[in-house]
């Protein structure tokens, strides 16, 4: 109850996990209650995509030291959602095409196809944060 309480007061929430695979599914859950409170569970399924591609290239491709957390922050915008995925690892992710016989490789063609824009920022501190903008189209007859 207060973690919805959080989430209809404020714009922005914020949650730290450790670097480990199970925090995948603990934050698609977080997400997926916060998107419900916000109203936006038209785009529920794209977040949840983009979330977890993002999540995941966190847990596994962010060589750090032990005890650093992965960061999560889902802010709400004026049409949508943007989801950020911080971690303290200094590489840069790149848009890849994956060989179709790969068994990865295609997250970020998977997350530049559901967002409406997505990126890399620094941040302040040691490490990155990736983040992705998805917004809710607009119904048929709206215009």
């Amino acid at each position: 109850m207060q973690e919805r309480q959080e989430a209809l007061n404020n714009p922005e929430v914020v949650r730290r996990w450790a670097r480990h695979p199970r925090c995948v599914s603990l934050a698609r859950v977080e997400l997926r209650k916060i998107l419900a409170v916000w109203g936006l569970t038209r785009i529920e399924d794209a977040a949840l995509v983009v979330l977890s591609e993002l999540i995941t290239n966190a847990v596994r491709h962010a060589r750090v030291s032990p005890g650093r957390e992965i960061e999560t922050r889902y802010q709400l915008t004026c049409d949508g959602v943007r989801v950020e995925v911080h971690d303290s690892a200094d590489g840069w992710p790149q848009k890849r095409d994956a060989d179709s016989d790969s068994e990865g490789g295609r997250g970020l063609v998977l997350v530049s196809a559901l967002a409406d824009q997505w990126g890399v920022s620094e941040r302040g501190g040691v490490g990155k944060s990736v983040w992705a903008l998805m917004s809710v189209p607009p119904r048929e007859g709206d215009g």
